[in-house]
């Protein structure tokens, strides 16, 4: 990375632009002799947005963050970050903060000492950038750490720790490559917590990088699915299990004598239903299509279900789930 200078005790960079939207992509491509990683990538992300980037191992997720940190050229395309034109890479990664998916520590520095040296990277006064350092590992729950070795951090810790860094330079867009990747279930919370109160009180658009389902329904507000390098899916959660047609369960219960009589009632009007799984004798599980407003699909298995006599004592459904959206939009793909 080039060393940004600057003689103001803050970061250079000038003033951040108030407007537009944080990431815009036209037709951005990458290959890697005859595989396309990328693939005519069109994405537009507005501030403040913490968006999570899903796909399957190879699905080109490494391979775009790469290249809107300008860590590699796209082939073809185009691209802003943080309204900045990709063929001016020097102001893109001053407005950029980076956790890549395996990043190196110096085992022979401290924490404070690591974070000042990246703040005098990127243009803070001497005297300045131990204080800014000091501020960060507060920020990400290390300040009884400071002085400590890095080599001598858990896993956990270190990732705080480069979170931290991707923030030195004050940046406008955060790219997180898998930072949860091999943590325990508490150092997970710790690390999404942190990215949730870095979204909020930084002001940041975050792009979360993750294999982790359940972290993207936690924390992002939109979801982009890459499959072979392509974008399948794009929009919020709720768009996104619409748009793929991920079903819903729903949950029926009716009096135990009537449950036969509920089952070929659905059955007869194609609502694909089977005993719960539960040992209540009166319980039904249903599947309701997910391109149909839940609203709409539920009302009609309890109308035909009525209709028919059956007497309904409770209804419930349960939300498209993002785990069945993936899987429909990258079905029948492994690792590449």
């Amino acid at each position: 990375m080039d060393v940004i200078t600057g003689g103001t005790g803050q970061v250079a960079g000038g003033t951040r632009p108030q407007t537009g939207p944080a990431l815009e992509t036209h037709g951005l491509t990458r290959s890697y002799g005859a595989r396309v990683a990328v693939d005519s990538v069109e994405l537009l992300v507005e501030r403040g947005v913490v968006l999570g980037l899903l796909g399957p191992n190879g699905a080109g997720k490494t391979t775009l963050i790469r290249m809107l940190s300008t860590v590699l050229r796209c082939d073809a395309g185009s691209f802003r970050v943080a309204g900045v034109a990709h063929t001016d890479p020097v102001r893109i990664r001053r407005a950029v903060g980076v956790l890549p998916e395996s990043a190196g520590y110096p085992r022979g520095q401290t924490c404070e000492e690591w974070l000042t040296l990246h703040a005098r990277l990127f243009g803070v006064r001497r005297r300045d950038a131990r204080a800014l350092a000091a501020r960060l590992l507060g920020e990400v729950g290390l300040e009884d750490r400071r002085r400590s070795l890095i080599a001598g951090l858990s896993r956990g810790m270190r990732q705080r720790l480069g979170i931290a860094r991707a923030l030195v330079n004050d940046p406008e867009v955060v790219f997180l490559d898998e930072p949860t990747l091999g943590l325990d279930p508490f150092g997970q919370r710790q690390v999404l917590d942190l990215v949730t109160r870095i979204a909020r009180e930084h002001g940041v658009t975050v792009v979360l990088s993750t294999h982790v389902l359940d972290e993207v329904e936690q924390i992002c507000d939109r979801v982009v699915i890459l499959n072979r390098g392509r974008v399948v899916a794009d929009g919020t959660m709720a768009e996104v299990v619409r748009r793929a047609a991920a079903p819903r369960e729903g949950r029926l219960e009716v009096p135990a004598d009537h449950r036969a009589r509920a089952l070929d009632t659905l059955a007869a009007h194609h609502v694909p239903a089977e005993p719960g799984a539960n040992g209540h004798l009166g319980m039904v599980r249903l599947e309701l299509p997910g391109d149909v407003a839940p609203e709409d699909s539920s009302a009609a298995a309890l109308r035909c279900l009525l209709d028919a006599g059956v007497p309904v004592l409770g209804f419930s459904v349960e939300g498209g789930r993002l785990s069945d959206a993936f899987l429909r939009v990258t079905r029948g793909d492994g690792d590449e």
